[in-house]
């Protein structure tokens, strides 16, 4: 149930677009700058981490919104449970782990992240942008997650109809023109 009385219908996303002037735009302009722009992830990798971190923290609206766009990346299907992650499945690559352990302990537990934790980012062949970019994301789901579950959201209501190759070309700017245009449609 939402959390806002004037939200009935439990979509938030759409009706964040109302709250556009308080930072909804340009946070999504900041999620497309942390998870598409050029890094030491690829775009699967990057996802997996924006599927883990609401996994950790029981997010299902997180998990499921962003579970099918992990898997347009290449990330294989049986790697996703309800709303967890199958850390010991064999298609989890190798140098994802020391990231995923990394994404759970900042996200369970930011002040006991230490030297060793990132070393073993950088042992798994990540260096200093890698870091910053895995952190980055590890952040801004840990951020979405909150507003989403603060705000009474606790499953993933809209469904957009993309093939796997829109996905992989999905830009967060483009969600804004649909809220906006959904809102619109609504009467908002």
């Amino acid at each position: 149930m939402s959390h806002f009385p004037d939200i009935h219908d439990l979509d938030l996303h759409a009706r964040f677009s109302r709250f556009h002037q308080r930072g909804i735009l340009p946070l999504q302009e900041y999620h497309d700058a942390v998870l598409r722009e050029d890094s030491e992830l690829t775009i699967a990798e990057h996802k997996l981490i924006a599927v883990y971190v609401p996994s950790v923290n029981g997010c299902h609206c997180c998990f499921s919104a962003h579970r099918d766009h992990a898997r347009a990346g290449g990330i294989d299907e049986g790697v996703f449970g309800d709303v967890e992650i199958h850390l010991d499945h064999d298609d989890i690559p190798a140098r994802m782990r020391p990231v995923l352990a990394f994404a759970r302990k900042l996200t369970r537990e930011p002040s006991a992240t230490s030297m060793t934790d990132a070393q073993a980012v950088y042992d798994a062949g990540f260096f200093e942008e890698g870091l910053f970019d895995i952190l980055s994301v590890t952040a801004l789901y840990n951020f979405m997650n909150r507003i989403l579950e603060g705000a009474g959201s606790k499953r993933h209501k809209t469904q957009l109809q993309m093939t796997d190759e829109m996905r992989r070309k999905f830009r967060y700017k483009n969600l804004w023109q649909i809220f906006t245009r959904q809102a619109t449609r609504d009467g908002q």
